[in-house]
Parts: C-alpha cells; sequence; structure tokens
C-alpha cells in the first residue's frame, strides 16, 4: 500500500476473520475503502456479505485481524468512545428495523435525539431529510400502515439524519419490486453525491450494474473472489 492511498482510505481491514462456533463466516479479508467510494458488496445468500457489514458498524466483533475506521483502530476503542463512532455510520437494513408503535417521525427523530440534539434542530432536520426521501406527508404514518418501499425510504432518513460519513446498506432492496428498489438506490446516490462513503451488500448485482457506478467487490465462501469497477 502506498501512502497516498493510505491518507485516502477511510476503511481498512487487515486480515480479518470471523468465526461463528466452528465455522468461518469471513477468512482472512484484506480491504480498503476511499473516502467518497460508492462501493458494491455482491455474493450469494450466506456469502459473509451481511457479517462484513456487522464487523464494520460493531455489531460484531471480529474474531482475527485489524479494523481501521478513519485510523481508529476497532479493537483498540474504549466503551466511552463507541457511541461517537456509531455516529459516524447510518445504517439500512433489509428488514427497515423500524418501531412499528412509533410514527415516521419519531422513528427518524430517535438517532438525533440520541445524540443530544435541541428539539428545534431536531424538527427541522427530520422534515427537511423525510421531505428528501419523499415521506414528508406520511411523517404521522406508522410504519405498518406503509408499503415495503416506503418503509425502506424511512429506514434511509433514519440512516443519514445523522450526516453519517459512512453509510452502509445490507440488501435494502432485497425485498422491494423493481421500482421501489430503483428509488431506493437513487436516494443512496444522492447521498453519495453529497461526499457520503457508501457501501451496498447485495446479491442483485444486476441491478446495481444498471444503476450506479462503483466499484464491486465480490465475497463467496467468506472470501473475496474479485473486485471490479463498474462503469
Amino acid at each position: 500500500m502506498n501512502d497516498k492511498n493510505s491518507k485516502n482510505s477511510i476503511i481498512r481491514l487487515f486480515n480479518v476473520s470471523k468465526r461463528f462456533g466452528g465455522k468461518l463466516a469471513l477468512k482472512d479479508i484484506s480491504l480498503e475503502i476511499e473516502q467518497g467510494e460508492f462501493v458494491f458488496i455482491s455474493g450469494p445468500s450466506g456469502a459473509g456479505k451481511s457479517t462484513l457489514l456487522k464487523i464494520l458498524y460493531l455489531a460484531e466483533k471480529a474474531s482475527e485481524g485489524q479494523i481501521l475506521i478513519d485510523g481508529m483502530n476497532l479493537a483498540r476503542i474504549s466503551s466511552s468512545k463507541l457511541p461517537f463512532l456509531r455516529r459516524r455510520f447510518g445504517m439500512v437494513f433489509q428488514d427497515y428495523k423500524l418501531i412499528p408503535s412509533r410514527t415516521v417521525y419519531e422513528n427518524v427523530a430517535l438517532v438525533l435525539e440520541a445524540a443530544g440534539k435541541k428539539p428545534s434542530y431536531i424538527r427541522k432536520k427530520v422534515v427537511q431529510v423525510l421531505r428528501t426521501t419523499g415521506m414528508e406527508k406520511k411523517l404521522k404514518a406508522l410504519p405498518p400502515t406503509l408499503s415495503g418501499g416506503e418503509q425502506q425510504k424511512v429506514a434511509v432518513a433514519r440512516a443519514v439524519v445523522g450526516e453519517p460519513s459512512i453509510i452502509l446498506a445490507d440488501e435494502p432492496t432485497g425485498s422491494l419490486d423493481s421500482s421501489s428498489a430503483q428509488a431506493i438506490l437513487d436516494l443512496l446516490m444522492e447521498y453519495h453525491k453529497k461526499g457520503a462513503t457508501i457501501l451496498v451488500a447485495s446479491h442483485n448485482l444486476h441491478l446495481l450494474e444498471s444503476s450506479v457506478r462503483g466499484r464491486n467487490i465480490e465475497i463467496n465462501d467468506g472470501i473475496i473472489k474479485r473486485t471490479a469497477t463498474m462503469l
């Protein structure tokens, strides 16, 4: 690795492996993601895509190897600094993970409330982000009353409302029709244009190839099989 690449890299993995019991879900992954990149992580179900994102988001710990996020070593970070690091991430889940008893507005506002933002700022920011995602008119709705595409738009709004530098999306279009899937990718591309580093894990490479320019990292059996630039 040369110094120029290292300076631009916001995510760096060195020989990272992850075990669940006796099974290796990730095997000796070394990878660099540059600041501002749009990266696709492709591969079949069970390939290790979700595990990789969970390790970056600190929902799981690597069994071996080192991970640096903007120069911070995840293995050495103190528990007191963990919440501040997590705020650098926005996470979009395939199954939305919205609180069904909270309104759209409340689901998105929770991120800013947890960060200690003032109520006046929260109101302004949440409405602004919901307008961007086309969900402003649904801010009082409960998630169970929304379509899958609408719930995923709310999930994207929640992921970006804190203005994270890194957005991780785990199969964000997996359960959506083609029109809704394209709308979600368009939203992610908008935030990429604003400077966010975005990693999208998906088995639907055809959709990605037809929609976005970026780098594709193909994973199978927990191993990086190849990387390629998608034009």
